[in-house]
Formats: C-alpha cells, sequence, structure tokens
C-alpha cells in the first residue's frame, strides 16, 4: 500500500496524539543539568511527556524514541533484541543513555553503549532527548545526542497508579506504583513484569523466541532541613530473552535454543546543599550503575558459554549559583572509574579505567526573550590524556514566544571503550573519537498556539571513528602480533539534515501531530551511506477525545530504505505501520484501553535476517488513585 494512501487514513481517523505541544513553558532539565524553561534553551530538545506515554501505549521506550524527529532504530528481532538508536545518523555508542540523570551505557559492551532492547516503559513518566553533541555537561559518549528516561517523582499525597494488558502471543503486563509524603520523607516505588512468547528472531524461522522482564524503580528524598536534604534513587531490570544462532553443521543463521540473560542496576545517592537563600545550590553525590550479560546455548553446556560485567562508579559535586535575575552559573567536578569483566567458555578478561572531568557553563538572559549559554569541559582519561569540549547556543523570541529562533554550537568525544582497548583485539593507543555540531531553527506558533511550525537545520563532523582493522595477510605495523585484526582510528563520519515538525491543536479535545527528517549520514572516507540510517523519515498522528469519554487515535510511520551494511551492498526496503489505539473511562478511576499495532500486518525488517511482529492487538485495564 502506498504512503499517501496511509497518511489519508490517518487524517480521516481521529485519535490522541504522542507529542503535542503543551501550554505555557515546559520546564526541561537535560539540557543544562538544571530546571530551566524551554523558552531560554537554544539547543533542539524534543519531550516526551507521561500523558503522551499513556496515550500512545508503547512498552518498549525504543518505539517511543522511534517517532522523536532526528532518531531512527535498529532491532534484532521482536521486543527485548538487542536495540539501537541512532540520533541524527550518528552511532549507536555515541548516544548518552541515562536514567534519572545517571548514565547507564555499559562499559562491557564492544562499543560502550546501551541496549535499549531491555528498557520498558514501565513506570517511566517523561523523557528528555537532546539532539546534537553535549559532552560539556554529559561527558563521553554524547556526540549525537542524550537520552533521559526520568521515573515517577514523589508526590505530596498518596497516590497510586496499576495497570494490566494482554494480547498477541501470550504477551501479558503487569505495572504498578506507589508514591506519597510521610513527615520528612517524600517516596515513589514501582515495579512491573512482562512476558511474550515472541516471534521468531531468524526472519525465515518458525520456532517463536520469547522474553520477558522484571523491573523496579525506587526514589525517595528527605528533607533534613529548608537547606539541606538527601536524595536516594534506584532503577532494575531483570531480562531473559531468546535467541537465535548459528547451529552446526552449516554455521548459518537458523533457529536454535540459545537465549540471554541481563541484569542492570542503577544507583544514587546524593546530599543537596541550598545556601544564600537557594541562590547558590549545591549537590554531592556518588552513582553506581552495574550490568550483567550471560548467554547461554542449552544444547552444548547447561553453563553459559560467555559473561560480562560492567560496572561504573561516579562521584561527582555539581554548584549552580544564580549570579543575579538574568546570570546563572553552572559547574562541577567528576571522577569515574569503569571495570569490565568478561569470560568466553570460561576464559576470563579484566580491565579498567577512570576519567576525571571539570566544566562550567554561563547562562545570560541580558534582555526579556533572549538567552545566551556559554560552556566548556575537560576531562583527563587514564589511557589516552586530555581532552577538552566547548559549546554554545542562544535563543531569541522578540514577540513573547510566537516566534522563536534557535541556534547551537556543540563538541563532543567518546572515550574508547574497555573491550577496544583492551579486549581479545584490544589497542591501547587509541584516541578518543571527536565531533563537531551545529544547528539551527524556527518554530513559528498561529492562532494562540493552535498552530505550531519548525524546522532545523543539522550539521555535524566527526573524526577519529574507532572501526575494527582486519590483519588478514596485512603487512601494516599495527597488525604486529594481532593476526586477527584490532582496532584504529580510521573513520570520519558526517552527518547533515532538516527536521521539521507540525502541530494541530484547535480544539481541546483535537490534536495532530507530525513531523519530517531528511538524514544524510556518510563514510566521509568512502563516501558511502552510514549503515540503518535512511535518510527520510516520516511520523503523524491524529487524536481525539469524544463528548462521552472515548478517546481515539491513530499514528502513522514511514521509514525509507537504507543499507544493511557498510559496503551499501545489501538494501533494507522502506516500510510503513499504521497503529491505532482507544480508551475510556468506566469508572472514576479506572479506565479501559487497548490498541492495534502494524494494522495492515507490513513485512520489514529494521536488521537484515531479524524478524519483525506483524499484525497484533492488545487490550488493558489502568487503575489511578
Amino acid at each position: 500500500m502506498r504512503l499517501s494512501k496511509y497518511l489519508i487514513l490517518a487524517a480521516m481517523v481521529l485519535t490522541p496524539v504522542a507529542a503535542h505541544a503543551e501550554e505555557g513553558d515546559q520546564i526541561v532539565v537535560t539540557a543544562t543539568r538544571d530546571s530551566r524553561p524551554l523558552s531560554q534553551i537554544g539547543q533542539s530538545i524534543t519531550v516526551i511527556t507521561e500523558d503522551e506515554i499513556i496515550t500512545q501505549q508503547s512498552v518498549a521506550v525504543v518505539d517511543l524514541l522511534a517517532k522523536v524527529p532526528g532518531i531512527s532504530f535498529a532491532r534484532n528481532g521482536g521486543i527485548g533484541g538487542f536495540s539501537s538508536i541512532f540520533i541524527r545518523g550518528a552511532d549507536s555508542e555515541q548516544t548518552a543513555a541515562l536514567i534519572d540523570g545517571v548514565k547507564i551505557n555499559d562499559p562491557a559492551s564492544p562499543g560502550g553503549g546501551f541496549d535499549f532492547g531491555n528498557l520498558l516503559t514501565g513506570n517511566i513518566a517523561r523523557i528528555e532527548v537532546v539532539r546534537g553533541s553535549q559532552s560539556v555537561l554529559w561527558g563521553s559518549q554524547a556526540i549525537g545526542g542524550v537520552v533521559n528516561m526520568i521515573t515517577k517523582e514523589p508526590s505530596d499525597t498518596l497516590t497510586a497508579n496499576a495497570r494490566a494488558e494482554y494480547g498477541y502471543r501470550d504477551t501479558a503486563q503487569v505495572v504498578g506504583n506507589v508514591s506519597g509524603k510521610f513527615g520528612p520523607v517524600a517516596g515513589s516505588i514501582g515495579a512491573g513484569y512482562f512476558r511474550t512468547d515472541g516471534i521468531s528472531s531468524f526472519s525465515g524461522g518458525t520456532e517463536p523466541d520469547g522474553y520477558r522482564n522484571f523491573g523496579a524503580n525506587a526514589k525517595f528524598v528527605i528533607t533534613l532541613s529548608d537547606v539541606l536534604s538527601v536524595d536516594l534513587r534506584g532503577w532494575y531490570s531483570d531480562g531473559k530473552n531468546d535467541l537465535d544462532g548459528f547451529p552446526a553443521p552449516f554455521y548459518s543463521f537458523a533457529d536454535t535454543n540459545e537465549y540471554s540473560k541481563t541484569k542492570q542496576f542503577v544507583g544514587y545517592s546524593g546530599v543537596n546543599l541550598s545556601l544564600f537563600n537557594g541562590r547558590f545550590r549545591n549537590r554531592f553525590a556518588f552513582a553506581y550503575t552495574d550490568v550483567k550479560r550471560a548467554n547461554f546455548d542449552p544444547d552444548s553446556s547447561p553453563d553459559a558459554n560467555f559473561t560480562a560485567n560492567g560496572e561504573n562508579q561516579r562521584f561527582e559535586y555539581q554548584g549552580i549559583a544564580d549570579i543575579s535575575d538574568r546570570v546563572q552559573a553552572v559547574f562541577g567536578a567528576e571522577t569515574e572509574s569503569s571495570r569490565l569483566h568478561t569470560a568466553y567458555f570460561g576464559f576470563p578478561s579484566n580491565a579498567r579505567t577512570n576519567i576525571d572531568s571539570f566544566y562550567g557553563q554561563l547562562s545570560v538572559t541580558p534582555v526579556t526573550g533572549f538567552t545566551a549559554t556559554a560552556g566548556v569541559r575537560h576531562d583527563n582519561h587514564q589511557r589516552f590524556g586530555g581532552e577538552t569540549t566547548f559549546a554554545a547556543n542562544a535563543v531569541y523570541s522578540p514577540n513573547s514566544g510566537a516566534t522563536t529562533l534557535r541556534a547551537s554550537y556543540g563538541e563532543g568525544f567518546k572515550a574508547p571503550s574497555l573491550y577496544q582497548l583492551f579486549g581479545d583485539y584490544g589497542n591501547e593507543m587509541l584516541a578518543p573519537e571527536t565531533s563537531k555540531s551545529w544547528d539551527a531553527g524556527v518554530t513559528q506558533k498561529l492562532l494562540d498556539g493552535a498552530i505550531e511550525l519548525g524546522a532545523t537545520w543539522f550539521h555535524r563532523d566527526s573524526k577519529n571513528q574507532i572501526d575494527f582493522v582486519s590483519c588478514f595477510g596485512s603487512t601494516d605495523p599495527i597488525c604486529d602480533n594481532r593476526p586477527y585484526g584490532t582496532y584504529d582510528n580510521i573513520r570520519r563520519t558526517r552527518a547533515k539534515g532538516v527536521e521539521v515538525g507540525l502541530a494541530l491543536n484547535p480544539t481541546e479535545a483535537l490534536h495532530f501531530n507530525a513531523n519530517y527528517t531528511w538524514t544524510d549520514a556518510e563514510n566521509r572516507d568512502t563516501r558511502l551511506d552510514l549503515a540503518r540510517r535512511p535518510r527520510h523519515s516520516i511520523n503523524a498522528s491524529i487524536d481525539y477525545r469524544w463528548p462521552f469519554g472515548l478517546s481515539t487515535g491513530t499514528t502513522v510511520s514511514h521509514v525509507g530504505s537504507r543499507f544493511d551494511n557498510a559496503s551499501n551492498s545489501r538494501k533494507l526496503q522502506g516500510y510503513v505501520l499504521v497503529d491505532l489505539r482507544a480508551s475510556i473511562p468506566i469508572m472514576t478511576n479506572v479506565e479501559l484501553y487497548g490498541r492495534v499495532e502494524n494494522l495492515f500486518d507490513e513485512r520489514y525488517a529494521t536488521v537484515f535476517n531479524y524478524g519483525t511482529t506483524g499484525r497484533a492487538a492488545y487490550a488493558g485495564v489502568r487503575l489511578r488513585y
């Protein structure tokens, strides 16, 4: 079916939207590491609110991110499969992933990136995406951008919410959260369980590959006095994903009984000290992340054939000084220790490294409607030495937000991963990957905000990108004592493009949202397209809440064709997906909801030879107290 036919359908079906403009000035935290109104920030930001997460009914975070301008994704099979996101064409390892402001990238993964496959929406209440290089505030890996998943906050009164759903392939989910305040302690605690029989990871297979996940989240704020408080945060995920592999005797991709287990833990403890009537705010914190992975092949052995454990410990200080009503400074220091332990068929490997960082940023609002921000950071890595990055941005509105002009420049870097430095193919002489990016855009609101149009141009150059070098038959000195290959800084890339958005809110009940992204991401040395980055993507949603309480909606997503490999010899065809959803309250605190995903049973792939889910339906109930 042609794309135009899907878009016509989207325009005819009235439903609830995923990302329409909210009234008032949104407050964001990820762009500046402090709560700031969006009108004072020059970077490109998308906020997915809790209402939008509820409306969309998506189970996996990656499915929500796929509808954000500038983001594409790839997943190995169905939900739970290894999932990568690409922000403005950057490599997946060049995304800084955060849970409640704590970086969660895996030090034991080959590229040091984060697998979004085990990340479910669960009790995530908000997602902030900052596009463009952001290393001044967020350090290593923030070349493409930053994704910050924020879990439910403590509330002043006792509140509880829960939901349960069931559907396609015996898929079931239960999620709940309780929050409240008791004396000086405010807390929020939640948990969720998900399971599915799944689909075959191998697109030509017949055996379903299931997935299950248990997750938990907790936040506590202990107010000791008007100037002193303690923050405690925790997040946990335990997933098991069935896999397909390359069994003997043919060693070609096929159904197998293999599976993987992944356990992820994030812990944070911080002390907040507010001085000078709140104009000088200090935070002393310790953050800890631990990712454990194991692969099993029960047909050959009951024991794991591969294990990996990546661990991060970070001590940090951050200060925020309101120098005046129009000048604010953010500054801080961090020291991070990363460790990995891997074992392949019982043969262990261990490595660790440290990085110390200092950063500072100054924001100035000299006149109403104009804010300029600039910052600098220096990182001192135990192996490659120092790296300094700079960033600046500005935002201007001459007419109280009806027209907004934004521009930003940012530099990024990514430290070599522990595996790239010390693994079986490691190279301890690696330098960091670096980038320089800029964007400029305009947003125009009409009819008191009922119509909002926006367009942004972006450009990024990256160099010293790390690639694997084959040493088969090579006489290159880098291959000495490395017969099978090694890693080296050999790649330069460039990404440029445009993001266009439209939001229509003609009435309180009707919302329409659409965005289009054109991305040209290439290897500057070979002039070939970067793998799995589509040039064109379109997302459109239309939402309507009927007078008797029923809400109905649809989302149409088009992803253009792209190449599956670096040599551009294998192409993945473009596709169009249509999702329908509805919800209706049946009591004051009870709501029924349901959705149909991939309505027209589109056959497509985001990774060659890996399956994707066809038409699927789900129904559930949501409780709020």
